[in-house]
């Protein structure tokens, strides 16, 4: 099972927290405080019942509690006045709020690939063109992609993107893409303003629509 909020992924087979394909790191216990709200959302956790799960036999204050929202709000970008995802509930305790998707079952990639307009490109190994350009492994006909506006890289099961110096931008969820990110099943790829779907961990080409030969 793995959560996906904005460019957050949560693995809890991996026990791992990661943004872009790079670990967040957090402590055992920040890790099940987030994995207990997450799965009581959009519930709220009452303070008794966070210190009973994440303390079962130690005695401890709330402050104790407060420090690990903390190190959460920290490692995630949250911000407590303005918050996003964890929301404090004034005499009772804390909330997971905000767009949570679920990603069922393991995750073993054998094919990758692109959806645009409702098509579903599959990736090859190496370099994928993305862009306008009629020569791409995935044409954007957007007024907003450049020619060559990025590529997906396949290494064997992980899959990257890259922007190529594009004018509009290349994003992941809301992050835009310097260097390299990698690719999770289910992420938005965002192309100037046209929206695109990586499938990756479980995507099977017989679903496809078009496939390159």
């Amino acid at each position: 099972m793995r959560y996906r909020f904005d460019d957050v992924t949560m693995d809890r087979d991996r026990r791992g927290l990661f943004r872009g394909g790079e670990a967040i790191h957090v402590s055992p216990r920040a890790y099940r405080l987030l994995e207990l709200l997450l799965d009581r959302r959009p519930a709220a956790v009452s303070r008794r019942e966070i210190l009973d799960t994440l303390w079962p036999d130690v005695v401890v204050s709330d402050g104790s509690i407060a420090v690990l929202v903390n190190e959460l709000r920290r490692a995630l970008g949250d911000d407590a006045r303005s918050p996003r995802w964890l929301r404090t509930v004034p005499s009772f305790g804390y909330a997971f709020d905000g767009n949570v998707r679920e990603v069922q079952g393991p995750a073993p990639p054998k094919e990758h690939g692109l959806v645009w307009a409702g098509t579903t490109v599959v990736l090859v190994e190496g370099e994928n063109l993305l862009g306008r350009d009629p020569a791409s492994a995935v044409v954007v006909g957007h007024p907003s992609v450049s020619r060559q506006h990025a590529r997906v890289v396949v290494d064997g099961r992980e899959a990257y993107l890259e922007d190529l110096g594009s004018r509009n931008g290349t994003f992941v969820g809301s992050r835009r893409v310097e260097g390299r990110a990698s690719l999770f099943d289910g992420d938005e790829i965002r192309l100037g303003t046209a929206t695109l779907t990586y499938r990756g961990p479980g995507f099977s080409p017989a679903l496809s629509t078009m496939s390159r030969s």
